[in-house]
């Protein structure tokens, strides 16, 4: 049985909407952040699948910088999760109404 290039992009859509769910619902950083990486992910195997049917390397590489970019956004929002977290205590998005300088 082999797998068609619908299967992939259901099972890719299936996965972003998982995770635009996240993204809505969530009232923790920490999961926003999760959330959003499922959300990549969904759209990296999308690209990947679209580009192994049309025989074209351009969707993998695609895929490719969106892990590097994804990686460099992870680190720099957890810098500023930590920051956050020292200064209020707290990661909940209620509890973080007002920045201050």
């Amino acid at each position: 049985m082999t797998l068609a290039l619908n299967d992939y992009l259901i099972l890719s859509t299936i996965i972003f909407i998982i995770g635009l769910v996240g993204v809505v619902r969530r009232k923790n950083l920490l999961m926003l952040f999760f959330s959003t990486e499922i959300m990549l992910n969904a759209v990296n195997i999308g690209l990947a699948a679209i580009s192994k049917f049309h025989g074209d390397l351009t969707g993998q590489m695609f895929a490719f910088f969106i892990v590097a970019i994804a990686a460099s956004e992870v680190a720099v929002g957890l810098g500023l999760l930590i920051l956050l977290y020292k200064r209020k205590g707290s990661i909940n998005l209620d509890s973080i109404v007002s920045m201050k300088g």
